[in-house]
C-alpha cells in the first residue's frame, strides 16, 4: 500500500491550499481515509477523515467550518481544502488508512497505513 500526500508549502495567514493524498496497492472502497498533523514537540493530531463507500467525512472542531475533505473514487484521492489558514496551522500533515472498516475514527492508531507527510507552513 502506499499513500503519497502532496500539495502543502508556505502560504501567509488566511490564505488557503489543497492538499491530495493518492492511494495505491489496494482497493480502498471499505476503508476510511484520515488526515492527521503534528507540530513541532506535539502530538499527531486528527484533522478529519471520509469512508471511501458512502462519503461520510468527519472533521476536528478546531478546524470546522475552514477545512473540508473530498474523494475521486476514480483517482483513489482524498483532498484537504484548507481555507482561512493560520499560523497555529503549522504542521506536517499526514494521511492515513484505515483499512476495511468505514467506521470513521480519530486516533492515529486506528489507521493502518501511513504517507510520507507533508510540510504546511502558515506566515504571520
Amino acid at each position: 500500500v502506499r499513500l503519497q500526500a502532496f500539495g502543502g508549502g508556505l502560504v501567509q495567514a488566511g490564505g488557503f491550499l489543497r492538499l491530495s493524498c493518492a492511494g495505491s496497492g489496494r482497493p480502498f472502497s471499505r476503508d476510511v481515509m484520515g488526515w492527521f498533523r503534528q507540530a513541532p514537540g506535539k502530538e499527531r493530531e486528527f484533522v478529519g477523515a471520509i469512508s471511501w463507500s458512502v462519503g461520510t467525512t468527519s472533521i476536528s472542531n478546531s478546524v470546522k467550518g475552514r477545512f473540508t475533505i473530498s474523494r475521486d473514487n476514480a483517482k483513489n484521492t482524498v483532498y484537504l481544502q484548507m481555507n482561512g489558514l493560520k499560523p497555529e496551522d503549522t504542521a506536517v500533515y499526514y494521511c492515513a488508512v484505515r483499512a476495511d472498516n468505514d467506521v470513521i475514527r480519530s486516533t492515529a492508531r486506528g489507521y493502518n497505513y501511513w504517507g510520507q507527510g507533508t510540510q504546511v507552513t502558515v506566515s504571520s
